[in-house]
């Protein structure tokens, strides 16, 4: 017995478990039988869809040799199909007649993640069975049925789209949010992300779905007032509003117990203060006010929020200090603070016992020093605390008390970093380290850091040679900011540090000597910046070919020379080649014209002779061009190609010496300088496998001031064609550029009438038509232009009254002058006391002498004086003279002399008898 014990334990135990399991199996799927007619209808269904699906990992094992109810993605009840999974099968096939609809005991339906590119089967509304249905990211377009309202017993509904697409979205007009929803009495969960909900204001009726849980209208396009109603639904526990920057509201107070968990309102117009009542939050855990204008100081009553896992009240307009209290909660995993108005001192009350792993307080008004207290923070990996009004002196290595520390920036402060240039202790985690506007003196050690992707030392006091920094950089570095510091000299194999380098900037340095050719040899490199230096010679060839990758190439202000390679390569991938402010000769490279991809080209201020470059008007993507200050010459009438740049928003071709006309149907195509403009943005470049950018810079001359555009934004548009010699009209089409800001064309040789149409550009705020050869009057037109502050039409040749006009007046006298004929304000010239008459001989060159006038004045003179002359000084001449005059005024009109002289007698009798 006590032998045989051992054995019957285990066959007990096995019996007994095996009971279990089978007693624990649901009777429905125990009975789960497919029927026929159910097995028959999925075969179908295939049949319809596979052809059809790209991405199949569940139709294509479905086979009739075996039980439906097993098949991937279907669920079975007493043998019919409830539920059916087709999510991220890439089905693009036409399902409004499709046998899915037959399927009538359906409970669950989810078709997500699919490409049907169609709008929403009517037929839906059949499938009453259902409580759960899924059609996000499906690729459905148009208007939402109706037919979805009749299924009553839905519990989730699920119809997020991608928004900001190409695809027309999808939308509710007719029915309304409303009309979909009033019938659905049982809706917990309800999923609208990206759909067009922007035909009526968000309802009420919202605030009055009891079982409501989830609500997500995110970039929905909603605008007016938010329902504060719909935050207190008692079962309320998500609620996401993000991307809707037309939807206004502000916080009520919350009453207690409310079970929100999830806020999110990113992206949208709601302001004011947080409540002292957001403490009733008691069960919130992340909460995401990014980008609102919320604004008042931070309640203390957040201390209470000890769920509170994600916290980002970034880019608001909250003010005052950030409470301490706030780094008690000891659940917070994650603080963003940055963008706001945030003053006072730093203080981290019993940190150590804190789950922070990132913290986020840049962009604010913090001063004082960095408290040591920040070093109990040990799970701290990502730490910003760029631009502020920090202070004090602070040791790098202090943050080795931080050991999981993979991201730290002390930028643009008032801070004095120190740093070992033998060792270092920081986190071997370490993948991003910014220190820009450190007062740097000594290049940090790193050669123990070898995850350290991005390094900036910008702005900094660091001198000398790179030789022996370059060598200690850590082999996976792919981004490098050495710009602005006092570094003299690139060592010529500084290639072959660079092999990851994507980024890598040295501009506004004092490095003197060539550009190394092997630079090439960094193959990854996307971004070169060596703008602002002193470098000389050539540019290497090897930048161009199609080992490089490079997006962007800045050599400009620089001492280069020779002429630019043309070696572009074709399908080359420069988007900004900026060459500015150098010492290059020769012509502009015809296989330029490969960079199909160029949106920025300055090369300006050269030497640099050739025609106007047409080949490269097959560059659509074109937004700048800078070729100012250079020795080009020659038309420029292939601007009026049928192929141009519609991207353009820069041109200045000033100081050159183009001639011939202007190209009147080229500008009606320059589309970025037409209506209404885009959401602004900045030019940028943004590399791969990077999250930074490289922004785009271009110096303008507007206003009659030189601009430096350290950012040039997408809407801001500019034409300066000065100092050239074009010739004949101003085009009529120029007025079409409605968005333009800045039109220079002055010290040309332009003539005739200003054309009517410059009063439609009604955003130019600099117009600048001076010395030229304009004639008759100022077009009354140009007087509506409501933000004109700097104009010139100073040295043409126009007359008649100066237009009246809010704008005109406030123009100084010299916006004018050189223009014999114009009268009125804000000259002293009264157009009542004066007729004014155009001078036909007036001459561009105010400094020389006209001597065609001053001959015929030389000439007058000497023939009244040899006619005069005699008559003054010898008495014999001016009798005789006089005598013929006589004679042949009595022989062509001898009454009238007769009479004259008859009086002229009489009078001299009468005098007589007088005296």
């Amino acid at each position: 017995m006590l032998v045989n014990a051992p054995m019957e334990t285990p066959l007990f135990s096995c019996l007994f478990s095996l009971l279990i399991l089978l007693t624990a199996v649901p009777m429905d799927v125990v009975s789960a039988q497919c029927l026929s007619d159910q097995q028959s209808l999925l075969l179908q269904l295939k049949n319809e869809l596979l052809p059809n699906a790209a991405n199949s990992t569940k139709l294509q094992k479905w086979s009739q040799n075996s039980d439906c109810c097993s098949w991937e993605g279907v669920t079975c009840k007493e043998g019919r199909v409830t539920g059916l999974d087709l999510s991220w099968e890439r089905i693009s096939a036409e399902i409004e007649n499709s046998t899915l609809f037959d399927l009538q005991s359906l409970e669950r339906l989810d078709l997500s993640y699919n490409d049907f590119d169609t709008t929403i089967p009517a037929r839906i509304g059949n499938l009453t069975s259902l409580n759960y249905l899924n059609l996000s990211y499906a690729h459905f377009v148009g208007q939402i049925p109706i037919d979805i309202s009749h299924l009553t017993s839905l519990i989730t509904l699920h119809l997020s789209t991608k928004p900001y697409t190409e695809l027309p979205l999808l939308k509710l007009e007719k029915p309304s949010l409303f009309m979909l929803i009033r019938n659905l009495t049982k809706l917990e969960e309800l999923y609208l992300d990206g759909v067009n909900l922007s035909s009526s204001p968000v309802p009420l009726f919202l605030a009055n779905v009891t079982n409501l849980v989830s609500l997500s209208l995110s970039g929905c396009e909603l605008y007016g007032e938010f329902p504060k109603e719909i935050f207190k639904v008692p079962t309320l526990q998500t609620l996401d509003i993000s991307y809707n920057e037309l939807l206004q509201g502000s916080l009520p107070e919350f009453p207690q117990n409310n079970a929100l968990q999830t806020l999110v309102l990113r992206k949208t117009n709601f302001s004011g203060p947080l409540p002292t009542s957001i403490d009733n939050l008691r069960n919130l855990s992340l909460l995401v006010l990014f980008r609102c204008q919320f604004n008042g100081t931070l309640p203390n009553s957040m201390v209470k929020l000890t769920k509170l896992v994600y916290l980002d009240l970034s880019v608001n307009k909250f003010t005052g200090s950030i409470p301490s209290s706030l780094f008690k909660l000891s659940s917070l995993e994650y603080i963003d603070l940055s963008d706001n108005q945030f003053s006072g001192k730093l203080e981290f009350p019993n940190p150590s016992s804190s789950m922070l792993d990132r913290l986020y307080l840049s962009s604010n008004k913090l001063e004082g020093p960095i408290p040591i207290s920040i070093f109990n923070l040990r799970n701290l990996s990502r730490l910003s605390l760029f631009s502020n009004k920090l202070n004090g002196t602070i040791e790098l290595d202090m943050f080795q008390g931080l050991p999981y520390l993979k991201s730290l920036d002390l930028s643009y402060n008032s801070l004095l970093v120190k740093t070992s240039g033998s060792h270092s202790n920081l986190s071997t985690s370490l993948y991003s380290l910014s220190l820009s506007s450190c007062k740097l003196r000594q290049f940090p050690y790193l050669k123990n850091q070898p995850k350290l992707q991005t390094l900036d030392l910008s702005d900094n006091q660091i001198h000398g040679v790179l030789q022996g920094k370059i060598s200690i950089l850590p082999p996976s570095a792919i981004y490098i900011d050495f710009s602005s510091n006092n570094f003299t000299s690139i060592p010529s194999s500084i290639g072959y540090n660079l092999s990851r380098i994507v980024f890598f900037s040295l501009s506004n340095n004092s490095i003197t000597g060539v550009i190394p050719e092997s630079i090439c040899m960094a193959s990854y490199l996307q971004v070169l910046d060596l703008s602002k230096n002193s470098m000389n010679d050539r540019i290497p060839e090897c930048l161009f070919t199609q080992k490089m990758a490079l997006g962007v190439l800045n050599l400009g202000n620089n001492s280069l020379s020779g002429p630019i390679p043309n070696t572009f390569y074709g399908n080359c991938s420069l988007k900004t080649l900026d060459l500015n402010g150098n010492m290059i000769q020769g012509q502009i490279p015809k296989s330029l014209a490969n960079c199909y991809e160029l949106e920025v080209l300055n090369l300006g201020n050269n030497n640099l002779i050739d025609e106007f470059p047409c080949l490269l008007m097959k560059i659509s993507s074109l937004r700048v061009l800078v070729l100012r200050s250079n020795k080009l010459y020659g038309s420029i009438e292939c601007l009026n190609a049928s192929v141009t740049w519609v991207m353009l928003q820069i041109i200045d071709l000033a100081h050159n010496n183009f001639s011939g006309k202007l190209p009147g149907q080229g500008f009606v195509k320059w589309k970025a300088m037409m209506g209404t403009q885009p959401k602004p943005n900045f030019l940028q470049f943004q590399p791969l496998r990077l999250s930074l950018y490289y922004t785009d810079s271009v110096t303008v001359i507007g206003k009659g001031l030189e601009m430096n555009l350290v950012k040039i934004l997408t809407i801001f548009t500019s034409i300066d064609l000065s100092s050239n010699k074009f010739d004949g009209p101003i085009p009529k089409e120029i007025g079409e550029l409605t968005s333009l800001y800045i039109l220079n064309l002055s010290s040309n040789s332009l003539s005739g009438k200003m054309p009517t149409s410059l009063g439609n550009l009604r955003s130019v705020e600099s117009l600048d038509l001076s010395r030229n050869h304009l004639t008759e009057n100022i077009p009354p037109s140009l007087a509506t232009l409501n933000f004109l502050s700097h104009f010139n039409l100073s040295f043409n040749q126009l007359v008649g009254s100066i237009p009246s006009g809010s704008q005109f007046q406030t123009f100084s006298i010299d916006s004018f002058m050189g223009n014999e004929g114009l009268c009125g304000p804000p000259l002293i010239h009264n157009c009542t006391d004066r007729v004014a008459e155009p001078n036909a001989n007036y001459s561009d060159d105010r400094s020389g002498i006209d001597w065609d006038f001053l001959s015929a004045e030389i000439g007058f003179i000497v023939g009244f004086g040899m006619l005069v002359g005699p008559l003054v000084f010898c008495k014999n001449w001016r009798k005789w003279y006089f005598q013929c005059v006589d004679e042949i005024a009595f022989k062509i009109c001898p009454l009238f002399v007769w009479r004259f002289y008859y009086r002229r007698q009489l009078a001299s009798q009468n005098k007589r008898r007088m005296h």
